[in-house]
């Protein structure tokens, strides 16, 4: 992508990062003002729960940390309803990943919707390369050849 057309994406971009769940509501309400004088088409909050599980811990302080996620999603959908974005909410919800899952010879990731609106339950392997998102390709199996998983990009 040539140096211009970098500057123009990086331009359209708003970024900011929460240092604790109060902060993480006050950037929603901000990310909303902003909506209001600029359009965005996108909204991402990367481990959405990442700050409630350190602050509210153990079983005690659940109830209370499921109320404050609960306050967040209503923010995020009033958001796509009233603006018209799209929300993606990224959430670390296994500790231990399966050794099966997560190969050393595997180069892509699996991205699986499970409940959506608009969209049946499906599922996409994809990888992230220099030039951006990848489609995986699933190799054709050579008898002759042990690799077990070649680049597949498209």
């Amino acid at each position: 992508m040539p140096t211009q057309d970098k500057e123009t994406v990086l331009s359209n971009v708003v970024y900011a990062r929460a240092y604790n769940s109060d902060h993480q509501q006050q950037l929603l309400l901000d990310a909303a003002s902003v909506m209001c004088a600029s359009r965005y088409a996108l909204v991402v909050v990367d481990s959405v729960t990442n700050l409630l599980r350190s602050e509210f811990q153990g079983r005690g302080e659940l109830a209370e940390r499921q109320q404050l996620l609960g306050r967040l999603l209503r923010m995020l959908q009033r958001m796509a309803d009233e603006y018209g974005v799209a929300v993606v909410i990224t959430n670390q919800v296994v500790a231990n990943v399966d050794p099966g899952e997560r190969s050393p010879y595997r180069r892509f990731t699996i991205i699986r919707v499970y409940d959506s609106p608009c969209l049946p339950e499906a599922e996409c392997a994809f990888s992230i390369t220099a030039n951006g998102l990848a489609d995986y390709v699933k190799p054709q199996k050579d008898n002759n050849n042990h690799d077990h998983d070649k680049k597949g990009y498209r």
